[in-house]
């Protein structure tokens, strides 16, 4: 019997590394039309959260001030990976996602393969700001050996 994550072997356990796919690389690339939050400017960070993204301005005296959110669906980035694309050229465009009311999308979004590699370059808008973009890149890296 071969050694997976829910045999005698391993103790009937799952273990994370045994479970892993790869991981999912994101990118802050950079903010855009930031708001102010301080005297004249702001130093921005980003935390993302599973399914959400947030833009704080960090201070240092005082509690930071939040300065827009911005959600992603990633639904077509994950699917992209089910498919097999190796044989596809470089820059080879998967699936592409418009602007919508119902979406923080700035301008058109492609998933792409790029490099051996699904790669997807993303503007964001910000909400329940008085402006704002934030420019991200998801990357999907293969863990090697993984039991996929």
């Amino acid at each position: 019997m071969p050694d997976t994550p829910t045999s005698p072997k391993s103790g009937g356990r799952l273990t994370l590394m045994e479970n892993l796919l790869g991981l999912l690389r994101i990118r802050i690339i950079r903010g855009v039309n930031l708001a102010v939050r301080d005297v004249r400017s702001s130093d921005p960070y980003v935390v993302v959260k599973m399914g959400k993204q947030t833009v704080y301005d960090h201070d240092t005296f005082s509690k930071d001030d939040k300065m827009g959110c911005a959600e992603v669906d990633i639904k077509a980035f994950m699917e992209a990976l089910k498919m097999n694309l190796k044989n596809l050229p470089s820059g080879t465009t998967i699936t592409r996602m418009l602007p919508a009311r119902q979406n923080c999308l700035a301008e058109e979004s492609c998933v792409v393969w790029k490099d051996g590699k699904v790669v997807q370059d993303i503007y964001l808008r910000l909400r329940n700001v008085e402006c704002g973009e934030v420019e991200i890149q998801l990357q999907w890296i293969d863990l090697p050996n993984h039991k996929g």
